[in-house]
């Protein structure tokens, strides 16, 4: 008869009894997976003195009081500091409120002083045929130099962001799908380039005058042309002859990328001919050096 035991000390020895059963060596590993039910850490615990437990609550309960302790204070200096902090804020609001109505105030200022001295200007310098001229060639450059509003023919263009949706990701840097803004810098940049290269005299972003040193660019999720911000809908208005502007237009890759932005993500694009589009006068900008024009 053969039994499964543990460890015989007497195993393999040659006295033994007669009908007692052969016990067969198990190895302690085997032993105690067959034998030991709980693991020693598990058993050490429950062997561990009952005090040792109550000190262990003790503790926890200490622990748990501090942390109570520090969001209670934390709560308490947010409370005795939220009327400071909207009075700061109110201060704040207060103080860029009356710097906008000053730079409006000046503004209008400005530009009474510019439309005098242009009064002026024109009244001494039209007696004559060289002052004539010098008026012509004055007006020219401040064309050119988009210091002077425009009224006439020409397109158009209203590029619209999409509706909001669930995703409200910021895409300064790219587009996701069913986010607040899709239009980017870039793609006014290159409408507006386009429209440059299709016969276009005088153009303007959200109301605000493209011309020389004026750029389009990206602040975070707004759009900023000429450090003015502006939003959708985006108005580019470009002034010129609108049949001819709208043939090239239409084939441009300003266009293209636009109706490949409205089947892709929903953006709305509209392009009409328009007459007595009015492009208000660009800022003034310094005067850094000048030379006087020799005999060649």
């Amino acid at each position: 008869m053969t039994e499964l035991g543990g460890w015989d000390p007497t195993s393999g020895r040659s006295a033994h009894r007669a009908g007692a059963p052969t016990l067969i060596p198990v190895p302690s590993l085997l032993r105690s997976l067959l034998s030991d039910h709980l693991d020693p850490g598990y058993a050490a615990a429950a062997r561990s003195p009952r005090p040792r437990r109550a000190v262990d609550r003790v503790w926890q309960v200490a622990a748990a009081a501090l942390v109570a302790a520090v969001f209670a204070l934390a709560w308490s200096q947010a409370k005795a500091t939220a009327p400071g902090v909207r009075e700061s804020q109110q201060v704040l609001a207060a103080s860029v409120r009356s710097a906008e109505a000053s730079t409006d105030a000046l503004t209008v200022r400005r530009n009474g002083l510019a439309a005098e001295v242009d009064s002026e200007r024109r009244s001494r310098l039209a007696g004559d045929a060289t002052g004539r001229q010098l008026l012509g060639d004055l007006d020219q450059a401040n064309f050119a130099a988009a210091t002077t509003p425009v009224i006439g023919p020409g397109l158009t263009v209203t590029v619209t962001d999409p509706g909001v949706g669930r995703d409200l990701t910021d895409v300064s840097k790219q587009r996701v799908e069913g986010s607040r803004q899709v239009i980017l810098d870039r793609d006014l940049q290159l409408v507006v380039n386009s429209l440059w290269l299709s016969g276009a005299e005088a153009i303007s972003v959200g109301g605000v005058r493209i011309g020389p040193n004026v750029t389009i660019r990206q602040a975070g999720g707004g759009i900023l042309v000429d450090n003015q911000p502006i939003a959708s809908p985006y108005v580019i208005l470009a002034v010129g002859p609108p049949h001819a502007m709208a043939d090239t237009f239409d084939r441009s890759s300003g266009l293209q990328r636009l109706r490949l932005l409205e089947s892709s993500y929903g953006v709305g694009v509209s392009v009409a001919n328009g007459d007595g589009l009015t492009l208000p006068a660009g800022s003034i900008r310094d005067l850094n050096f000048a030379t006087e024009p020799g005999p060649k």
